[in-house]
């Protein structure tokens, strides 16, 4: 007669835990062990993982520190878990999830299925017309400083499953593990990088500054996305005053307002002229700016909208002359296409999605890449740029579907 296991863990929720972390791949934590590596001994793996979550003898290993440039400057740590202990978040968070996600707010739209940063854009975007002012909000290391007192109290609040409330105390103290094996102990934060991590920094926020909003300005409504958001205003007054109230709440919480990302916008294109205070933001890569656009009849106006940020179009284009397509002579046109293509989907099918126009000097920039490739490949000197074009241009006007941003930005003009 066999020993009964302390938690009642089934072997399917193991199985479908991996599934779900194979297909979202993943590098390697402090044990070095790849996702392939583990499928080598797969069985022996899953059900010695299984084994450990059902008797409560599962601790998480050090997590990989690995820190990464940020986009505006400076750098942003994550925390990068094994395989096996990726698999026991899934496992978690799967059971878990579905006793908070009901009660999530329904303008909270960070790592959330059915959510998405587009619909936040869209409706800021809406917002901004019918409020004159915007509270433009970020929380300084939101991920690493997280209290998890405050935290785990509100997953208590959600869970009376003890196994689940176990493992994540435990992934909340597991240390960091930096290049040089040093280990770094933890009292605050959840590792961004972490399987179960966007679920409770969204339950965190959802008490620190969802309810909160909800409960105290039901009038100003809002958009966060993590640990970026916009608040709505009526007024300056009012933007001010909330503001003060705001960065008070998050102090309470052990929380930051960063100082060079927090500001208030004035979001009426007719105000601007009086206002001292900002009269454009970026929010999840879009900029925010009146714009001369035209409705529906033609007609030229101008309109407080947004379209790719200026910071977002030169990292795509640092991205582009990072790919160095010129040194791939030996690759095909059609080959270059597969290679670069899903990329540029991703892009196209983000920043097109509002003023489509400002995207195509972005799009363009890769045709000029793509020049200089037929340069290179075909051995044409300097001064025969145009003639480069216009072969390229040629295979467009044949093939205009071949390279995913063709469709969408004049080729090759003429001169």
């Amino acid at each position: 007669m066999g020993k009964a296991k302390s938690f009642d863990i089934s072997k399917r929720a193991v199985w479908d835990a991996y599934r779900k972390v194979k297909a979202n791949g993943g590098a390697s934590g402090v044990d070095r062990q790849s996702l392939e590596d583990f499928d080598q001994d797969l069985s022996n793996n899953l059900y010695k993982l299984w084994n450990r979550l059902c008797s409560g003898s599962y601790f998480p290993p050090p997590v990989l520190q690995v820190e990464i440039p940020k986009a505006q400057g400076g750098m942003r740590t994550l925390g990068i878990p094994t395989v096996s202990d990726r698999i026991a978040q899934m496992v978690v968070k799967q059971a878990f999830e579905p006793s908070v996600e009901p009660y999530l707010h329904e303008d909270s739209y960070g790592y959330r299925a059915g959510k998405s940063a587009l619909q936040a854009v869209g409706v800021t975007r809406q917002r901004c017309w019918h409020h004159d002012y915007l509270i433009e909000f970020d929380i300084k290391g939101m991920f690493d400083a997280i209290d998890h007192t405050l935290l785990l109290r509100a997953v208590d609040k959600h869970t009376d499953c003890r196994w689940v409330r176990l493992y994540i105390e435990r992934w909340l103290t597991a240390p960091f593990q930096q290049a040089d094996g040093e280990l770094v102990e933890r009292d605050s934060g959840t590792p961004q990088g972490g399987v179960v991590s966007p679920l409770l920094s969204n339950l965190f926020m959802h008490y620190v500054f969802d309810k909160w909003m909800e409960r105290n300005y039901p009038n100003n409504p809002f958009a966060r996305y993590a640990d970026d958001g916009v608040i709505h205003c009526r007024s300056e007054a009012q933007a001010r005053s909330l503001l003060e109230r705001l960065e008070k709440r998050f102090q309470e919480c052990l929380l930051e307002l960063h100082p060079e990302k927090t500001q208030i916008v004035c979001c009426n294109v007719r105000k601007q002229k009086g206002s001292e205070v900002a009269k454009k933001f970026d929010f999840l890569g879009y900029c925010f700016r009146p714009r001369l656009v035209r409705n529906r009849y033609g007609k030229l106006f101008v309109n407080f909208t947004p379209a790719i940020s200026p910071r977002n179009a030169m990292r795509i284009r640092q991205t582009v002359r990072r790919w160095r397509l010129h040194v791939r002579t030996r690759m095909s046109l059609s080959d270059l296409a597969r290679l670069v293509n899903p990329i540029i989907r991703g892009w196209i099918n983000y920043y097109s999605a509002y003023q489509r126009s400002s995207l195509t000097p972005v799009l363009r920039y890769i045709n000029l890449a793509l020049v200089k490739w037929v340069k290179w490949k075909y051995k044409k000197k300097a001064q025969y740029t145009r003639r480069a074009r216009r072969w390229l241009g040629n295979v467009a006007k044949h093939n205009p579907s071949l390279f995913a941003h063709w469709p969408l930005a004049v080729p090759f003009p003429a001169e």
